[in-house]
């Protein structure tokens, strides 16, 4: 996991440090508590299950449910190489006595997608790096919906860049604040809790409040479609209401514009992932046995560091 580095005490938990960590730089501030770089306090010692740098995630213990049950998701879903890797949990207890709960994860030093894809200064990402990081997004999507979860907020600051041991970086999806189970029932429940960003968000999430794997396709079509233009999708009009934007989404008749100087291929992709009807939408092994990426080798980077 990658932040803003902050300067040093502008965080709440500076002095609050594990067991076996060193609480670092504050790396910034979401919705579910603070990211902070930690650093292992004997870093050559062969511990099981912490890394030399890490990143934690903090908040006060009475409001640190959502975090608890983010760590609860990354349980379920620990042997993925296209996931964030989760080292643990603690709870410390600050020198005023404050109680802080501590999810520790994978250091992202790449940062994120979004990052990657703003420093192309609206250009968008080469074709293969495309290709290639389009393929381990989709890996991690289907291993999370094979363990029966939907991510619910997939989008390019939700993709971490971490580094292999080729020198290049691993797309590894994190933040499951917002993961839900899916429910196994023939009989679709209707569900009010719907979550996530709505540039993201499929027609069926804001018509009908669904949000199952078809969504997640979709989510990834506007996420390869950001990679492909260097552009969110949709764009970002200044005088458009949420409400007008949602109508433009929902709308059938209005399709996102697929990009012209790409390959064949990808717009075919593209076109597969971005259908306004879900039950015609390209499922994930059909997305995975595609032209596009079904030629990519993505083992030579994922060497352990």
């Amino acid at each position: 996991m990658k932040r803003k580095v902050m300067a040093e005490g502008e965080g709440s938990f500076n002095n609050n440090h594990g067991v076996a960590w060193w609480r670092g730089s504050l790396l910034g501030k979401g919705g579910f508590g603070s990211v902070y770089l930690a650093y292992l306090k004997k870093p050559k010692s062969r511990n099981a299950f912490y890394r030399p740098v890490m990143a934690v995630i903090s908040a006060e213990v009475s409001s640190s449910s959502s975090l608890q049950k983010e760590k609860e998701v990354f349980n379920n879903l620990h042997d993925c190489p296209y996931i964030l890797e989760s080292y643990g949990e603690e709870t410390t207890v600050s020198e005023n006595g404050q109680m802080v709960y501590n999810l520790l994860l994978e250091y992202a030093s790449g940062g994120t997608l979004a990052d990657l894809i703003r420093r192309s200064g609206g250009c968008g990402l080469p074709e293969l790096d495309v290709k290639r990081y389009t393929r381990s997004i989709l890996k991690g999507i289907d291993y999370i919906h094979s363990h029966d979860y939907v991510h619910r907020d997939l989008k390019p600051e939700n993709v971490l860049l971490v580094p292999s041991g080729s020198g290049d970086f691993v797309p590894k999806i994190g933040d499951f604040g917002l993961a839900k189970k899916v429910q196994k029932t023939k009989r679709r429940m209707f569900d009010s809790s719907i979550a996530g960003t709505i540039l993201y968000m499929a027609p069926e999430t804001l018509v009908d409040n669904i949000q199952e794997s078809a969504s997640e396709i979709w989510a990834l079509g506007c996420i390869v479609f950001e990679m492909f233009t260097g552009k969110p999708p949709w764009g970002l009009n200044p005088n458009e209401t949420i409400e007008e934007l949602c109508k433009r989404i929902a709308d059938g008749l209005e399709l996102l514009e697929i990009p012209s100087g790409i390959s064949k291929d990808g717009k075919d992709f593209l076109r597969g992932c971005l259908v306004k009807n879900h039950k015609f939408r390209f499922t994930i092994e059909m997305l995975l046995n595609h032209p596009f990426v079904s030629g990519i080798d993505d083992t030579e980077y994922l060497v352990r560091f």
